[in-house]
């Protein structure tokens, strides 16, 4: 007998398996919708702080310190040597090669694998020590330097990929092939919205300072992969419409869009019930986000109201569309207004050669924003339970790259140790963690896979990162692999 309705001209076309997984899927987010409160779906309503929509039944798994994160990522590989892990001994070793018995045998980059010498390059810059933790801090982050007490400080963060794109790629997805989650994705699917006229999921690209040939990064680092696509992330832009399509075009008013949107609206209700499909769902409520974002972006992205001392304290960019400063003004306004995840990707920090020139001016570019965005949360009371996050993919050598000089040199990429930061929601405050050998090569105390940071990340936000998974390609996937890693709770309070 031929399949008479769509139902069933759906399920002969697929397996019995897919087709029951498929259509719970739908039935469940439909039901799910009609059981949410109504205060959602009407414009101009954000949440209140203590109330989520979406997200999983079971989550949170446990209390959490954190119910929203912004992660500074500084795309590139920041140099661990020249900024946070202060190494003495190299300054009478100018020039001698790195020791095999210390590389051994690592896997090089392309760029440095032709090398007969290693020839290391102890950092030119000054460092002192700040705070009640004695943290060494570069001369090249005086802002950072303020708020060392505020910070956890791991020095110990690795991972295996060596390359930039494999790199970012794993530690925003956790793989180093394309297709996977994003972490801002998984929080999104798991933990759901707190504001109903804003994605829950928001990224900037600020434009970078000191280099034009910085390392590209691509919108699948903030995508969904097999998660539903209203979970991933959407991208402001510093020109035009904050948001793609956010006006209306010409000849279209409101009124009109509103109309326009209901009809659309009655048709994909009558595929979603016929077929099931969950994207016929994301696609109805992107369309209702849209429209409450003509509003709630415009307001968000409008500076008017910020007083001129908080202008001041994130410097003379903040006003400047575009770059990190404002990037960072508009992560604190997302921030109070309970949107979930932020993710701010600045470039250029690939320094192969040209320290000296290159590396003071990213970090102007960021360090006094970055202080900025945190002591403006813990002035509003938002730094409690909102986690941020400051790192790259990697880190760089001590051997430099190409010619060498005292005032100046480059450096390869360096996966088997790297420095971030973190501070806010829960983490623990003024504190130094892990410690790398004299020539800040190899991890030789609580080393930090990037899959525990993540899941250290995820623990802050109550999530258990081993029950956090979507079934996908056969598979329950999740943003941690299937290795064996752990939330590094010694960071947290």
């Amino acid at each position: 007998m031929s399949a008479s309705n769509p139902i069933q001209q759906y399920a002969s076309a697929l397996t019995r398996r897919h087709f029951f997984g498929q259509g719970a899927f739908g039935l469940g987010a439909a039901a799910l919708g009609s059981l949410l409160p109504s205060s959602i779906f009407t414009p101009g309503v954000a949440l209140g702080n203590s109330v989520a929509a979406g997200g999983m039944r079971d989550l949170p798994h446990f209390a959490p310190t954190a119910k929203r994160a912004i992660y500074l990522h500084m795309n590139g590989g920041p140099s661990q040597m020249d900024l946070f892990d202060y190494k003495p001994k190299m300054a009478d070793m100018f020039d001698v090669d790195l020791p095999e018995s210390i590389r051994k045998g690592q896997r090089l980059t392309t760029m440095t694998s032709g090398q007969t010498r290693f020839p290391l390059a102890p950092s030119k810059f000054k460092f002192r020590q700040y705070g009640q933790q004695a943290a060494w801090i570069s001369e090249l982050l005086p802002y950072t330097a303020r708020m060392a007490d505020d910070l956890a400080i791991v020095k110990t963060v690795w991972t295996e990929a060596i390359n930039h794109d494999p790199a970012v790629t794993y530690i925003c997805t956790g793989n180093q092939l394309p297709g996977k989650a994003s972490l801002g994705s998984w929080l999104s699917y798991g933990l759901g919205t707190m504001n109903a006229n804003l994605p829950a999921f928001v990224v900037m690209t600020p434009s970078w300072s000191s280099k034009t040939d910085a390392q590209a990064i691509y919108n699948r680092l903030w995508g969904s992969g097999y998660l539903p696509t209203q979970h991933q992330g959407v991208a402001l832009r510093s020109q035009g419409d904050p948001v793609l399509f956010l006006s209306n075009p010409p000849g279209v008013d409101a009124a009109t869009r509103r109309r326009t949107l209901d009809r659309i609206a009655r048709f994909n209700h009558r595929t979603l019930a016929e077929i099931g499909d969950p994207e016929t769902q994301t696609r109805i409520d992107q369309y209702e986000m849209a429209f409450r974002m003509q509003t709630s972006v415009p307001e968000l992205t409008n500076l008017a109201d910020e007083p001129q001392h908080i202008l001041d304290m994130y410097g003379p960019d903040a006003l400047k569309p575009g770059t990190f400063a404002a990037s960072c003004l508009l992560a604190r306004r997302l921030a109070e207004r309970d949107v979930r995840f932020v993710q701010i990707f600045h470039r250029g920090w690939d320094q192969h050669g040209n320290i000296a020139g290159d590396l003071p001016l990213q970090c102007q570019d960021v360090d006094q924003a970055a202080w900025a965005l945190v002591q403006d949360l813990k002035q509003r009371g938002l730094l409690q339970d909102t986690l941020v996050i400051w790192g790259g993919e990697f880190g760089r050598t001590v051997y430099c790259q190409g010619g060498l000089t005292r005032e100046n040199y480059g450096r390869d990429h360096h996966p088997r140790c790297f420095t971030m930061w973190m501070t806010g929601g829960g983490v623990r405050p003024g504190m130094t963690y892990g410690e790398t050998d004299d020539f800040s090569y190899n991890i030789v105390d609580k080393p930090v896979h990037i899959h525990d940071l993540n899941a250290t990340i995820l623990h802050a936000l109550g999530i258990d990162h081993t029950r956090l998974t979507f079934r996908a390609q056969g598979l329950d996937q999740r943003l941690t692999g299937v290795e064996e890693h752990h939330a590094v709770t010694d960071l947290l309070v």
